[in-house]
């Protein structure tokens, strides 16, 4: 990744253009302040908010924070050591907790319409010497699909996210579930929940991200959005945006919203997210998944990014499914899938194809990920693992109408001690992704996991306490 542009490569004239752009919608919206943000390494937002006035000079110079945000894992533990070099794994870019630049890239400017003349960026991560930051997720996702740019191609993808919806009571803070579930797309669900989601889709559209369905899902309090597809990047930073801003209207109405994949409950149910993927051509858009000869499926190409998918499926799990939680819905018979499969249809598999009827909309769904994911890791995993399935040519095997079978295909990892695992040892993402960022991972995930077996969880504590 040595040929990253740096802070001043960045400036050319698009980029000034666009700058320029920014700074007048600022004046001419009256803005107060702009929120300046980055994805850290979890797809969280962490940023500043800075005075409307300072804002030509961040986009040109960039805003610094402390590197140690760099450094830690989900539950806000270090799981690098920043003071001394034998006090554990050491990220020589941000020892000493030394500063980080937060540079905005001005085409994602918007203006965020459930607060007060507040406008918002995202941005890429520099070192102040200017260097890029090469373990920004942000960049690992542009750079894999940079791999697709060159071959003349690109990746069109659909977001259809599930998340947990509750009231939270004022007095108590006790969460309320919004509907009751085990009706899957009860219309008078639907109707209950509108006037709770009515600010959510209001804003979303505000923001140039209108859903396009909003579903009461099958779990109680379970709710899914569906938006139109989008190019490579731009999905991940729709997809940051949009879970932030669900949670943040959603507080403003006295809801609580989490993409945590099960919350606590004997009768809760696991929500997903299901990532819509085809290649298009960059030259004329043409959807090249389409089979261009009668009867098939998918064409040669999709049948070996198919293929590509399957291989690395075990390996990509870290990336696509990152948190304790997720691997809970890795279960039979629930509607996610369990085994490393394809299918036509079929929403029991990995992999789902869908080409009815075939043309531009002819697609591939990957059923595995988890809604806590972060967007760049897991779109830089499918970009990655279908690249190096059509450059190889992998061959897929045959579709499997009973993708629960043992005969189907293999387990996915069962926990994510095993996706760990799986990632370290990958050979496939040493040689794409660097050593450096495999590492880097892994540390952050094997510090949550070590975490998550010295914590005593609230099944022990019923199985045991008063048994024993």
């Amino acid at each position: 990744m040595s040929d990253t542009p740096t802070l001043e490569d960045r400036w050319d004239a698009d980029w000034a253009d666009a700058a320029a752009a920014v700074e007048d919608q600022v004046r001419d919206k009256r803005l107060r302040s702009v929120r300046v943000s980055f994805a850290d390494q979890h797809g969280l937002l962490h940023g500043k908010v800075l005075d409307a006035a300072q804002i030509p000079q961040a986009l040109r110079s960039g805003v610094s924070f402390p590197g140690s945000l760099l450094t830690k894992d989900t539950g806000q533990n270090y799981a690098f050591s920043l003071w001394e070099p034998d006090g554990g794994p050491t990220l020589a870019s941000v020892t000493g907790a030394r500063d980080v630049l937060m540079v905005p890239d001005p085409t994602t400017f918007r203006v965020l319409p459930w607060l007060d003349g507040t406008g918002w960026l995202l941005s890429d991560l520099y070192s102040v010497e200017g260097a890029p930051i090469e373990l920004s997720t942000r960049r690992v996702c542009a750079h894999a699909h940079q791999k697709l740019t060159d071959q003349g191609l690109r990746l069109r993808a659909g977001l259809e996210i599930e998340f947990h919806l509750y009231r939270v009571d004022e007095s108590s803070g006790d969460h309320q579930r919004v509907h009751p579930g085990w009706d899957l797309l009860a219309e008078d669900y639907s109707d209950r929940i509108e006037p709770l989601l009515e600010p959510i889709q209001r804003h979303l559209t505000a923001l140039g991200l209108p859903p396009r369905t909003i579903e009461a899902e099958h779990g109680p309090s379970q709710v899914e959005l569906t938006f139109a597809p989008a190019d490579g990047i731009e999905l991940a930073d729709q997809a940051v945006l949009i879970r932030a801003a669900v949670k943040q209207i959603a507080r403003r109405h006295g809801l609580h919203a989490t993409f945590m994949s099960r919350p606590s409950g004997d009768d809760t149910f696991t929500t997903g997210w299901h990532i819509h993927q085809s290649i298009v051509s960059v030259d004329d858009g043409r959807n090249l998944f389409a089979p261009t000869i009668s009867g098939e499926t998918l064409s040669e190409m999709a049948m070996h990014y198919l293929g590509g998918l399957l291989a690395h499926a075990p390996e990509s799990c870290l990336l696509t499914t990152p948190t304790v939680t997720g691997y809970k819905r890795y279960r039979p018979y629930s509607i996610a899938p369990d085994r490393i499969v394809w299918s036509r249809q079929h929403r029991g598999a990995m992999l789902r194809v869908i080409d009815e009827p075939p043309g531009p909309a002819t697609r591939i769904e990957n059923r595995a990920g988890d809604p806590a994911a972060n967007p760049y890791l897991y779109l830089a995993s499918q970009i990655l693992s279908g690249l190096d399935g059509i450059d190889s040519k992998h061959e897929a095997p045959p579709p499997s109408e009973t993708p629960y079978g043992a005969e189907a295909g293999p387990l996915l990892p069962r926990t994510l001690g095993d996706a760990i695992d799986a990632f370290d040892r990958s050979g496939f993402y040493r040689g794409t992704l660097g050593d450096e960022i495999v590492d880097y991972l892994v540390a952050l995930k094997r510090s949550e996991w070590t975490r998550f077996h010295a914590a005593v969880t609230d099944w022990e504590q019923r199985e045991y306490y008063d048994a024993f």
